[in-house]
């Protein structure tokens, strides 16, 4: 596929217009960028940056990207990975395939060299996505940094983990590091420096910038970290039992020898991969997906994460770079469709909704824990629409709240001493009033829509918010640039490092300003919860049935 679209290039390069178009040599060979007349940055675009092996090697790590003689013409193809369909793409636009891994770099239209970059690595529940959903060039045109995004693989075909050599897991998070590791090497041809690489995400995003930071892999690739709703702690971020999942899918995908692991194993590895795709993306009760990271495990040094987060982070055996990181003050909008058709199970056996990293010695235990984190988010009052407040809190703390700030505790706790930590709370009143309320809040990645910029005219937006937009970007660019999103003599309102208790944050929102004790009481109720009761994910455990091939 890659030969046919590089030799398409190659040809339509004699009907380009030279003036808006900049040549840069890479290692695989020249690529040519196009400016983009509204922002004046520079564009190049669906760079393959690796190959994803095929056939029966589908879930390995990449292999190096392809090779070109003639310049490349980096435009946009509309590629992303192979993913069910979703609402965040038109398929007549786009061009889904197996061999994927494209970047898209944005470059200012200037002579300095030496930038700062910013990777941007987009969410989606490691299930749906691709690179350029959001595009930075609002944050590019001030000439200070350059930006990148890019896809890597989802679902199954990134993060099935049976922990054999032909499938050992996070195929997805290779991926992620094979494209820093292009970043070391070509992004001084593009005008960046190498060495001063900040990576940020969302969501999944952010989840992937945290283990990232953990992984022994990425040793030199980066040297600050943006993180916006996601953290490497969250049960959400870990397979708790990837075996388990990968038996769950194949019967969604009509494999009936599931409980079979050997037959199981080449079902995924011979299977067409146009058809092994249908979405799991919010379904579940306990608010986990299929395919996530995983622990892998320890064989030779091709494991991405073979250890915890939990434990890495305890340990403290981690390149403790500096971090910005915080969440929006709804998060639980992702689940906010649900509360419909949720509530009469909540209200009945409300354990069936708690957090799944808590571990109980036996189910009266899970019921009694169950209903005490239940009354003390609802009172005596039912799970439903007239609670839909409580609703919100509840899923946004277990999901990303919480384990945002008990990831911030434990960094402390291992001597990690440049933390920023901020909770996003800008709305407008373009923004929709929560049902059966008079109240507007952030939505899940509010921040990162602030940041970069969507499919919506941005000279439509209120003034207010355009200002907010200047405002956040402006402290993400000072980030990148110098390690503090506020820096000495800024005009901004000072931003200093945080504490254990999440004392101090900033409220970006309307206005923007210092505030103490983030998630407050809440946060102090999880805290007891978890010293408790949990438990940090592990590996995939060796079944004997199969144990000589393990």
């Amino acid at each position: 596929m890659w030969q046919i679209l590089i030799l398409l290039s190659v040809v339509s390069l004699g009907y380009c217009d030279d003036g808006e178009w900049k040549q840069v040599r890479t290692a695989q060979g020249e690529v040519r960028g196009r400016k983009d007349p509204a922002s004046g940055v520079y564009e190049f675009l669906n760079i393959p940056y690796a190959k994803v092996p095929v056939g029966k090697d589908r879930f390995k790590a990449p292999l190096p990207g392809p090779l070109w003689l003639e310049p490349l013409e980096a435009v946009d193809r509309g590629i992303i990975c192979m993913q069910p369909p979703s609402p965040f793409f038109d398929p007549s636009t786009k061009t889904m395939q197996e061999d994927c891994l494209i970047t898209n770099i944005y470059v200012p239209d200037t002579d300095d060299t030496n930038l700062p970059v910013i990777v941007y690595i987009h969410g989606g529940a490691f299930e749906i996505g691709y690179g350029n959903m959001m595009t930075p060039k609002h944050m590019v045109k001030d000439k200070k940094v350059i930006v990148l995004n890019f896809n890597y693989r989802l679902g199954v075909h990134g993060f099935l983990c049976l922990g054999t050599e032909d499938a050992p897991g996070n195929a997805g998070l290779k991926d992620q590091v094979a494209l820093l590791r292009w970043v070391k090497k070509n992004i001084a041809s593009f005008g960046g420096n190498p060495d001063d690489v900040t990576i940020a995400g969302c969501s999944a995003g952010s989840v992937s910038v945290d283990l990232l930071m953990l992984s022994k892999s990425t040793k030199g690739l980066f040297n600050k970290v943006i993180l916006e709703s996601g953290v490497g702690v969250g049960f959400i971020a870990i397979q708790r039992n990837p075996i388990e999942n990968a038996k769950t899918y194949a019967k969604m995908l009509n494999f009936t020898n599931a409980h079979e692991f050997f037959l199981m194993k080449e079902f995924y590895k011979s299977a067409p991969m146009k058809r092994m795709f249908v979405s799991t993306f919010l379904g579940r009760k306990d608010s986990t997906v299929i395919f996530s990271p995983c622990i892998e495990r320890k064989k030779g040094n091709q494991a991405f994460l073979d250890e915890s987060p939990y434990s890495i982070i305890r340990s403290g055996k981690y390149n403790k770079v500096p971090m910005l990181i915080g969440i929006s003050n709804m998060e639980g909008s992702l689940q906010m469709h649900h509360v419909g058709i949720w509530k009469d199970s909540m209200n009945t056996k409300f354990s069936d909704f708690i957090p799944v990293d808590l571990t109980f010695r036996n189910n009266d235990e899970r019921e009694m824990i169950s209903k005490k984190i239940k009354e003390f988010y609802f009172g005596d009052q039912p799970v439903g629409e007239e609670t839909i407040l409580a609703y919100l809190d509840y899923f946004g703390d277990i999901m990303f709240g919480y384990s945002t700030l008990r990831s911030v505790q434990l960094h402390l706790e291992a001597g990690h001493k440049q933390i920023y930590l901020y909770e996003f709370s800008f709305v407008d009143d373009n923004v929709p009033v929560i049902p059966n309320t008079n109240e507007r809040r952030a939505q899940h990645c509010s921040q990162t829509m602030a940041v970069l910029e969507g499919r919506v005219d941005e000279e439509t937006l209120s003034e207010e918010y355009r200002n907010l937009k200047s405002t956040i970007r402006e402290m993400w660019t000072n980030f990148a640039i110098h390690g503090t999103p506020v820096p000495e003599n800024s005009s901004l309102p000072t931003w200093p490092t945080t504490g254990a208790d999440g004392t101090p944050y900033m409220s970006i929102g309307n206005p923007v300003e210092i505030k103490e004790t983030f998630l407050g009481e809440r946060g102090k109720f999880w805290n007891k919860i978890y010293e408790k009761y949990y438990s940090a994910p592990v590996a995939p455990p060796t079944p004997q049935a199969y144990h000589s091939e393990l």
